[in-house]
């Protein structure tokens, strides 16, 4: 009969290397990368009438960028027709973006995706999506309870 003891300290062990995977897949190699370089970089800003994401997509045409909208799920795909240049040899390094990337985040409640602008301009996409009328902010005012010079309220 066989019998086998488990140690405690296996199972920590296991932990750390899980956890240090886990910061090296969040941090070093992100899920929402550009191709396999560098992440899309994204600024969101909210005001009182919209929703404003820039996306810097340098060396991106227009026509290569998707934008969809699906519940408060803002996607931004494409695909990079980049042309590679053949040389002969072993590459040292390789930095410039290519193929396929994809960027997911979550927008607030009450905006109207059909009613969405977007520009591209000099690598640098700007999509605004305005906020229903029913979720912008109003202003109410408060009456001081006086009427024709006569209180509006009573107290008998």
């Amino acid at each position: 009969m066989l019998v086998r003891r488990v140690s405690p300290f296996g199972d920590l062990l296991s932990l750390r290397q899980a956890m240090d995977r886990l910061f090296e897949e969040s941090f070093v190699n992100p899920t929402w990368q550009f191709g396999e370089g560098q992440p899309v970089p994204l600024d969101v800003h909210q005001d009182d009438d919209a929703v404003t994401v820039v996306a810097q997509l340098p060396g991106v045409k227009p026509e290569e960028v998707d934008i969809t909208v699906e519940g408060e799920t803002l996607t931004i795909a494409g695909d990079t027709t980049s042309k590679t240049t053949e040389e002969k040899g072993q590459a040292l390094l390789q930095e410039i973006r290519r193929g396929r990337f994809v960027r997911t985040l979550t927008l607030p409640v009450g905006l109207e995706a059909d009613k969405a602008t977007a520009t591209f301009e000099d690598g640098v996409l700007t999509l605004r999506i305005p906020k229903a009328e029913a979720t912008k902010p109003r202003q109410i005012k408060i009456s001081s309870g006086v009427q024709n010079g006569q209180p509006a309220l009573t107290a008998k």
